[in-house]
């Protein structure tokens, strides 16, 4: 393993918070020596008595490979993983007899005896099935169950268009599996055969994420490494493989079997003869290509504990209650990123009761929201501290006033997941009658995959729609939203039911005019036939605001003074702007004594950690920031909807600076403010000059604004479109 293959896997072996981006983090990281070969391992819920092993699969990909599972079943089972040899942070040794199917298998063997595992379950996918069966058969008392994923174990089954394509002659043609050549990779052709590989892996439409992280991992392994394995497995350049079949009639575990039928890696014949050899269980999925356990995680992650469940039944006690006897119950999510999806579904949720005296309702929620619902006294469901952060994703992808938002949201893909299935199991234990989701990505989208799991009235609420691509995202960009927003248009068109109400926060005219894409409706025209308008919601009225002047007085604002209030959002991602605004200070005060300063952290910055000049103060979180908003002559926030949108409806001037790349911000935010003739926009780039960021304070302050009005009713018409859904 060379320095620089250490260097670029640093992030994804350091513990937390180095993994923000990660749905769990290990107790233990650890590295297995054998013959001189380091295998890199780690164990999560390291106290658990049932062990689960998600075993390497081919060496082209690494244990992240895994990632849709290991939060899931880490809430559940001690789960170790380890990077197979030639791969991750494990050693490279070389030649193809360092690769066999035995030293994979004993070097399973090695892991388990490294951190004092007596038997485990077997997770594997691929050609880790081969390297389990050694061990199941060898070994017995080491394995208690296996489940095979795809398997690609050498068995007597014929592979079309594979089968005749000689592995170590070189070839004249380089099409189809003639890519699957050793002189073709180290001639050049490696980054071909890559790109073809997997998308024949992942056969089904829409599988950009999957296959854009599988060719990432396969750049971390050399052309030569990958090639002693492959020749390894294939009994090649006088490495030994033994014939698997015999070995699989000696497996004694009980073993499940799962294969797609659309698999065009190898054809699920394969499993049908391993279940056959193995007396084991055999699971279809139709459609499904060669990475289920990536493309269609919920299902696989849902056969797996059931598998583990029925090798260690737990006795269970439980109390059914009839369904008349039930009180209606309602299930909230409400985005974290940020506050203003929290400040509105509270005040959708108070209107709801109003309607429903008798609903009870939980709330699902991650800080920062759970710090709004405490000061409301809303009651958290305690499955809240199982969900992985996504603020935390969200500031760990941000750079300077710079977040690429939707890059950003495919890259949360492993916290998404598991967060579905934390919810998964809430709403199945739950009773509920209505599942309402502020922008809760995960739910809609996987409930969408996987409608069968809808036993609940499901609304779906969003301020915008359409993903969007920033200019210099470049044809890639913009190939990669439309097919996102293809995908949510066909899932709609053929799931109609999974939502029982689609609430759009606005009206049709704050939506953009652009299309979906290439060939696609126009974003306003479908979301006019898809949704049903709430209009804004606030959550307060501007006309009942009191104590203004109060507020002032504690801020040490004087009669003939003025404030601006400098806020930045419930993430951490505005500690650049704040710091920017700060260092302007000195200068907006020469140019407007009259002008203080109040900056407003939020609940993820440490007030202690940012300076104040004389003229300023900071504040952390701010409770019913809309007040502060209230007794403020002028603003500078970011882009976001929410302190925006409570600007405009104060009729506050105010300069907004987006986030750079941040599509939202950019485009479907700057639309609606662009029709309420609110606001003034500052590039970030503008913002770096000293001299242009206090001339836009102080022109801002000076400005007698007058804005389109915002409804005030916002919440109410909301809560009625719920109201019969429970």
């Amino acid at each position: 393993m060379t320095q620089q293959h250490r260097e670029a896997d640093t992030a994804r072996v350091g513990n937390h918070p180095s993994r923000p981006s990660q749905s769990a983090d290990p107790d233990v990281v650890g590295v297995a020596v054998r013959d001189g070969v380091e295998l890199a391992y780690e164990v999560y819920n390291q106290e658990h008595p049932v062990t689960v092993v998600l075993v390497p699969t081919w060496a082209i990909v690494h244990s992240r490979f895994w990632k849709a599972q290991i939060g899931f079943l880490a809430r559940h089972y001690r789960v170790i993983t380890f990077d197979g040899r030639g791969s991750g942070l494990s050693s490279r040794p070389e030649g193809a007899q360092a690769y066999t199917d035995r030293q994979y298998a004993d070097d399973i063997l090695a892991v388990l005896d490294a951190t004092a595992t007596p038997s485990a379950v077997l997770v594997v996918e691929s050609c880790g099935a081969s390297w389990a069966v050694h061990v199941a058969s060898g070994n017995p008392e080491r394995v208690v169950g296996l489940f095979a994923i795809a398997p690609s174990c050498g068995l007597p089954v014929p592979t079309p268009d594979r089968d005749h394509v000689p592995w170590d002659e070189r070839l004249d043609s380089t099409q189809g599996w003639a890519k699957y050549n050793k002189h073709y990779w180290l001639g050049g052709g490696y980054d071909d055969f890559v790109e073809f590989f997997f998308a024949k892996m992942f056969s089904e439409p829409h599988s950009t994420k999957q296959i854009e992280d599988c060719i990432g991992w396969a750049h971390e392994i050399s052309p030569q490494t990958l090639s002693d394995t492959t020749a390894g497995r294939l009994g090649c350049e006088g490495a030994f493989c033994a014939p698997i079949a015999p070995l699989a009639r000696q497996v004694t575990c009980p073993v499940v079997v799962v294969h797609g039928t659309d698999d065009r890696i190898r054809p699920h014949a394969i499993a049908e003869m391993l279940a056959e050899l193995t007396r084991g269980e055999l699971v279809l999925l139709e459609g499904v290509g060669h990475g289920p356990s990536a493309r269609d995680p919920v299902k696989i992650n849902h056969l797996i504990k059931a598998f583990v469940d029925r090798l260690f039944p737990v006795p269970t006690r439980r109390t059914w209650v009839r369904a008349l006897r039930r009180p209606p119950r309602a299930l909230y999510l409400s985005s974290p990123i940020g506050l203003g999806h929290a400040q509105r579904d509270v005040a959708v949720a108070a209107e709801l009761r109003a309607r429903r005296p008798e609903l009870e309702i939980d709330w699902l929620a991650q800080n920062p929201v759970t710090k709004v619902l405490a000061q409301h006294g809303e009651r958290l469901h305690p499955a809240s501290a199982w969900l992985r952060n996504e603020s935390g994703h969200i500031e760990h992808e941000a750079g300077e006033h710079d977040l690429h938002a939707f890059q950003a949201i495919r890259r949360m893909d492993e916290i998404l997941v598991h967060n579905f299935m934390v919810f998964d199991e809430v709403v199945a234990d739950g009773d509920y009658d209505l599942v309402i989701g502020d922008e809760a990505w995960d739910v809609d989208y996987f409930l969408h995959e996987n409608p069968e799991l809808k036993r609940f009235s499901f609304a779906w609420m969003t301020d915008f729609v359409g993903w969007l691509p920033m200019p210099d995202g470049g044809p890639r960009e913009a190939a990669l939203t439309a097919d996102y927003n293809a995908e949510m248009i066909e899932q709609r068109a053929r799931f109609a039911r999974v939502r029982d109400r689609s609430v759009f926060v606005g009206d049709p005219d704050d939506i953009v005019e652009d299309d979906f894409g290439p060939g696609l409706p126009s974003i306003r025209t479908w979301t006019q036939e898809n949704f049903d308008f709430a209009g804004y919601v606030t959550g307060f009225d501007p006309a009942e605001l009191e104590g203004t002047e109060r507020l002032r007085a504690e801020l040490g604002v004087g009669p003939q003074e003025k404030l601006c209030l400098v806020t930045v959002g419930g993430s951490g991602v505005g500690t650049s702007l704040l710091r920017r605004v700060m260092d302007v200070v000195p200068l907006v005060r020469q140019l407007a004594p009259e002008l203080k300063f109040a900056f407003v952290t939020g609940p993820r910055i440490d007030p202690g950690s940012l300076p104040a000049w004389e003229g300023s103060t900071v504040l952390g979180y701010v409770p019913d920031l809309f007040r502060h908003l209230a007794a403020c002559d002028v603003a500078v926030v970011q882009g976001g909807l929410t302190t925006t949108m409570e600007l405009t409806a104060l009729n506050k001037p105010f300069v907004y600076v987006p986030l750079r790349h941040h599509f939202e911000q950019n485009l479907h935010v700057r639309k609606r403010l662009d029709r309420y003739e609110a606001g003034r926009h500052l590039a970030y780039e503008d913002a770096l000059d000293p001299d242009a960021l206090a001339e836009a304070i102080v022109k801002e302050a000076s400005r007698d604004v007058r804005y389109r009005p915002v409804a005030t009713d916002g919440a109410a018409r909301a809560a009625a479109m719920l109201a019969d859904l429970v």
